[in-house]
């Protein structure tokens, strides 16, 4: 069986986007930061937040932001721990932390840097549109030079350097070109386009990275890399991200479970799960819904049933139609066919499989697959007719103990 003549795939049916021809794409975990910066989270455990940075490290994620120092003492004991743990476990993730464009936030970083021997790059952020200067009674003069300060101060105490644009899709291109400008004139050698407010189109997000890359870093002359963090506010935080990859972005942002300011972040779960799928990330995704339930557990949120890839149902059915094809499937003995006939994703991706359950929407192939799985004889007539027309007579897909029930009644 040719399994690719299967599917018809209407992605690249036009040419489409060569994938195979990117680099290497680096992701940045802003969970430990950005995600907790959502009203609704629970600050997790630093025992929890330490789990979380070894789930991130197994799924293959390059770098993490792990806080933001300059908050307090509380703040810097949980970055430095986490950064302790980077080198005591020799995970291969690198540290990154947020700091405002000045100096008395660059300073924590440094000094947990040289305290536990370990490079954590420098995230510096300044507002950049002209709606938060306005706000804030900020002239470009003043931004350029805490910019100046922040980023020269940084680099002379040895850290590597991301200058965050924060707002850059509503910005003025002259003022991006200053603020970057000026930062990897002072060694900035990261700028981060930020879509803080989650304003952006996949068609913005290309112009906007198209620009950067040609009308900045180009003629710069530096080998400065391009990174993309995106928010949800219009629900492009995916599309978001992979636009601004085709776009030449060599590093994309995201959280667990998409949590963050608002409406969250982009998903750095279903990023892993698409960039994957699309033949550019290949470490193993089985722990990804173990990464994506600590989270949930730890920030005491919760994860929505329906969630892609993650959630309860993502690879559970119980309609009878979607039921029928799944069994057909696993008849020709085929795993890779049944774990897609009905699943763009295959569950087997992330370490899990495929469910058929018995409810309202459900046929006899529900019926006598879910006793064939329990161990009861699927060709029993009887017992099949009462679990039936049980499932005819509901309102609500039947849980484990209700079936069970049923199977065990005369």
């Amino acid at each position: 069986m040719d399994e690719q003549a299967l599917i018809y795939d209407w992605n690249e049916a036009d040419g489409g986007f060569d994938w195979a021809s990117l680099g290497e794409i680096q992701l940045d975990d802003e969970t430990l930061r950005d995600g907790l910066q959502n009203p609704s989270v629970v600050d997790p455990s630093i025992e929890d937040k330490i789990r979380l940075l070894h789930y991130m490290d197994r799924l293959g994620i390059h770098t993490a932001d792990i806080g933001l120092p300059g908050a307090g003492p509380r703040a810097v004991e949980a970055v430095t721990a986490l950064a302790q743990e980077i080198v005591d476990s020799g995970l291969s993730i690198q540290a990154n932390c947020a700091a405002r464009t000045v100096v008395a936030d660059v300073e924590p970083i440094a000094e947990i840097s040289q305290k536990v021997g370990v490079p954590i790059e420098a995230c510096t952020f300044i507002g950049s549109s002209p709606i938060r200067q306005y706000a804030e009674d900020w002239t470009l003069t003043k931004m350029l030079r805490v910019t100046e300060e922040a980023v020269s101060f940084a680099v002379s105490e040895g850290l590597p350097v991301l200058m965050v644009t924060e707002d850059t899709t509503r910005a003025h291109p002259d003022t991006l070109k200053e603020l970057y400008g000026t930062a990897i004139r002072c060694g900035a050698r990261r700028l981060c386009i930020a879509d803080t407010v989650g304003h952006a189109t996949p068609e913005g997000t290309r112009a906007l990275v198209r620009f950067v890359i040609e009308e900045i870093v180009e003629p710069s002359g530096e080998d400065v890399g391009v990174d993309w963090h995106g928010h949800r506010d219009r629900g492009f935080g995916l599309a978001n991200a992979i636009a601004a990859i085709k776009a030449g972005a060599t590093r994309v942002h995201g959280t667990a479970l998409g949590i963050g300011e608002r409406s969250g972040n982009t998903e750095m779960d279903l990023l892993l799960v698409n960039l994957q799928l699309l033949g550019i990330h290949d470490a193993d995704l089985t722990v990804l819904p173990a990464y994506c339930e600590l989270a949930a557990e730890a920030c005491q949120i919760p994860l929505v049933h329906s969630y892609p890839v993650v959630g309860e149902d993502a690879f559970r059915t119980g309609t009878g139609v979607h039921a029928a094809a799944i069994v057909k499937a696993q008849a020709k003995g085929d795993a890779w066919l049944a774990d897609r006939i009905y699943s763009s994703v295959p569950a087997s991706m992330v370490g899990r499989r495929q469910t058929i359950e018995i409810g309202p929407m459900s046929g006899l192939s529900n019926v006598k697959y879910w006793l064939g799985e329990r161990g009861y004889d699927p060709e029993d007539e009887g017992l099949c007719a009462r679990l039936f027309q049980a499932a005819k007579q509901t309102d609500h897909t039947l849980t484990e103990g209700e079936l069970e029930a049923l199977c065990t009644t005369g």
